[in-house]
C-alpha cells in the first residue's frame, strides 16, 4: 500500500541542504530547517506517513549549517571588535 510522504520533511531536507550551501543566509535557513524537521517528526509519529529519514537528514543538515555560520559570524564579530579597539599604530613609525 502506498503511504504519503510528509511534505514538511521534504521541506526540512531542502532547507537543510540550502543551509549548508547558501552563504550568509545559511544561519537563518538552518534554524527554519530545524523547526520544519521537528514539526515533520511529530506529524510522522502521529499520522504514520513516510519521510522520517528526510526529516532526520534535514535536521542534521540544518544543525550543521547553523553551526558553520554561527562560527563564521562569531569570528567576524570578534575580529571586528579586536581590530576596532587597537590603539593608534602611528607611534610605531618613529
Amino acid at each position: 500500500m502506498y503511504r504519503k510522504t510528509n511534505s514538511k520533511s521534504i521541506a526540512a531536507l531542502v532547507l537543510g541542504i540550502l543551509a549548508v550551501v547558501v552563504p550568509y543566509l545559511g544561519f537563518i535557513i538552518g534554524i527554519i530547517a530545524i523547526v520544519f524537521s521537528r514539526i515533520a517528526s511529530n506529524e510522522i509519529k502521529r499520522t504514520g506517513e513516510d519521510g522520517k529519514g528526510m526529516a532526520v537528514a534535514g535536521l542534521v543538515c540544518g544543525i550543521v549549517g547553523t553551526a558553520i555560520y554561527a562560527v563564521i559570524i562569531l569570528i567576524v564579530i570578534l575580529s571586528l571588535v579586536l581590530f576596532s579597539t587597537t590603539s593608534d599604530l602611528s607611534i610605531l613609525d618613529t
